[in-house]
């Protein structure tokens, strides 16, 4: 239905000029950046351009429901608030049948370009049917305004008894790039056998990339069935992200089965040398699952219940993620990536860093010197120093909070580490003044902004008295 498209278009274009016009210095504490009735979502990824002037976000539920109605992505100016359009395929379908859906994305650090996930186009849904989690991969645009899709990082085979070596037969998504631009981890899930259940692989550029791609996709860790795991197998793998500037570790909370046949969330670590040759993963068939490439190593740091998205610190050496506290409470906890909470060395182990009363609902996001953690919490966003020392722990809100607010989602940091981008659910008023809601019948999301307040790098540390 191109229909659709043209109104989500005129909608933006319409907006750009009273967009701008409104812009102004930001006041102290957050502010909100945008405010024309689209859905801005930022989905916990890294949205940031490469300079910090930019954020690119997904508009699924402006027209239609979750990702498979997302139509555009835009990019959003940091300093004027003006949306312009990175891509919008010409031709769409947002009904119960969607094509091609687009969502989740995610900046290059090192080139002006977003990854995405991309499902089929309505040309190719007669052949690969419409869109879904089992089908779906990364489409790569250049931010430039130019609108061309670059072309897609990885390759699908659900027709060949044997998998292609390099591709995958399922769905990618939250394409997440290395800092060094090395490696993109994905999440996936597989569309052959589906008694297996969400796990987690990585792309690397390749000359000998399938089906067009640019990327070999590769499965990081062997998995079982669900429901058919022996004691220590894991059954399933998400809340995944690198762990380190190099790529050389993907953090992970894994479904693990245990010696007394009940089932546990715990934080997991899979190694994936410098050096690995993914050309040794068997990318599998009709009956056999995929499993990683040789030198992969997977190590258990948590044998309590943890959860995530789990977030490293740039330098590698530490982990953040979701515990429960002693009182009951869902707290960040921080543990060496060469740690355990078995580990015989006390230092090893993990530590409670926040102490909420409300609690901690999401958002964990390391500050780029490694000295702080920003979280939400009671609806807003607290930042907690976690440099070692006397003020380890001690915690601020940089923006309102309470059961008044809208809750606060999708936390992201800047590279320069001096603002923070968040949705919020608020009023939001057509040209004419009317109120209007998203497809659901929602408050549309809007980004919000907050400074954060440190010039010199060493976090949250200067800021607490």
């Amino acid at each position: 239905m191109p229909t659709l498209r043209l109104v989500l278009l005129l909608t933006v274009a319409g907006s750009l000029v009273s967009v701008e016009s409104q812009q102004s210095a930001p006041p102290p504490g957050e502010w909100q950046h945008t405010s024309t009735p689209i859905s801005h979502l930022l989905d916990n990824n890294d949205n940031f351009s490469r300079d910090d002037r930019f954020l690119a976000v997904d508009t699924r539920d402006t027209v239609g429901s979750g990702i498979g109605s997302g139509t555009v992505i835009l990019k959003v100016s940091i300093t004027t608030g003006l949306e312009n359009i990175i891509y919008a395929p010409y031709a769409i379908v947002a009904a119960s049948g969607s094509a091609p859906g687009l969502g989740a994305v995610s900046y290059n650090p090192h080139a002006d370009e977003v990854a995405f996930i991309h499902g089929p186009l309505v040309s190719e849904t007669a052949r690969l049917g419409f869109y879904g989690a089992t089908n779906r991969r990364g489409g790569v645009v250049a931010a430039d305004g130019s609108g061309d899709l670059k072309g897609f990082l990885d390759y699908r085979d659900v027709t060949s008894a044997v998998t292609t070596p390099g591709a995958h037969r399922g769905g990618t998504h939250r394409h997440d790039y290395s800092l060094d631009g090395t490696r993109i981890g994905f999440t996936y899930d597989d569309h052959l056998l589906t008694q297996y259940g969400r796990t987690i692989g990585m792309l690397v550029p390749h000359p000998k990339a399938p089906g067009g791609a640019s990327h070999w996709a590769v499965l990081l860790l062997p998995m079982a069935p669900t429901n058919g795991a022996r004691a220590g197998e894991i059954e399933r793998a998400a809340d995944d992200s690198w762990i380190g500037a190099r790529a050389l570790m993907r953090g992970f909370i894994g479904r693990v089965k245990e010696a007394d046949g009940t089932y546990r969330n715990s934080l997991f670590v899979v190694d994936v040398p410098e050096t690995v040759d993914v050309s040794t993963a068997d990318a599998g068939t009709t009956t056999r699952f995929p499993t990683p490439p040789h030198g992969v190593r997977v190590r258990r740091l948590t044998s309590t219940e943890a959860s995530g998205i789990v977030r490293g610190s740039i330098d590698g050496a530490r982990i953040g993620y979701y515990a429960t506290a002693p009182g009951g409470t869902r707290q960040v906890f921080i543990v060496p990536s060469n740690g355990s909470d078995t580990d015989a060395n006390p230092a090893l182990r993990p530590v409670q860093a926040t102490r909420e009363p409300q609690g901690v609902t999401g958002g964990l996001r390391w500050h780029p010197s490694g000295n702080s953690i920003a979280f939400i919490s009671d609806r807003g966003i607290a930042v907690t120093c976690v440099k070692p020392g006397p003020l380890f722990g001690a915690t601020v809100f940089l923006t309102t909070r309470g059961p008044d607010v809208p809750a606060a989602e999708a936390l992201v940091w800047s590279h320069d580490g001096r603002r923070l981008a968040f949705n919020r659910r608020v009023p939001t008023y057509d040209a004419n003044g009317r109120l209007v809601k998203d497809f659901g019948g929602n408050d549309f999301r809007q980004i919000f902004l907050v400074n954060f307040p440190d010039d010199n790098e060493n976090g949250i540390t200067d800021n607490i008295e």
